[in-house]
């Protein structure tokens, strides 16, 4: 399993944008499928974003046009653009990683970050 650390999260208006990073360890993440998802309170933690090891991508439809997942296998880092982000994004959002596994559901998923916060002010 790879261990996961995101970072970028913050407090934000209405409108702007974000870039959540998620550093990864292990010499394997090119071969891994990797997702984001957030968590509000007291709400399910739901899918955001994945990206396949084979570069393919999958969004959300609350997300779509909206938000961007890219990887950069070289740095072994996930990252997350946020743009026109609304106030319904507020959550704290988790990056995964899974070496066989890959879908919308947090089971899919073997490996977890902590989580970052992002909180946006309309």
């Amino acid at each position: 399993q790879v261990q996961l650390v995101e970072s970028g999260g913050g407090l934000v208006q209405a409108g702007d944008s974000l870039r959540l990073s998620c550093a990864t360890s292990g010499r394997t993440f090119d071969m891994y499928n990797m997702a984001w998802f957030r968590q509000a309170p007291g709400k399910e933690r739901e899918f955001v974003a994945g990206i396949w090891s084979g570069g393919l991508t999958d969004y959300a439809d609350s997300v779509k046009g909206r938000f961007t997942i890219s990887r950069d296998n070289a740095k072994n880092t996930l990252y997350l653009q946020m743009n026109s982000l609304k106030a319904e994004d507020t959550a704290v959002y988790y990056c995964a990683g899974s070496r066989f596994g890959g879908g919308r559901r947090p089971t899919d998923f073997t490996s977890w970050g902590q989580g970052t916060q992002v909180t946006v002010s309309s």
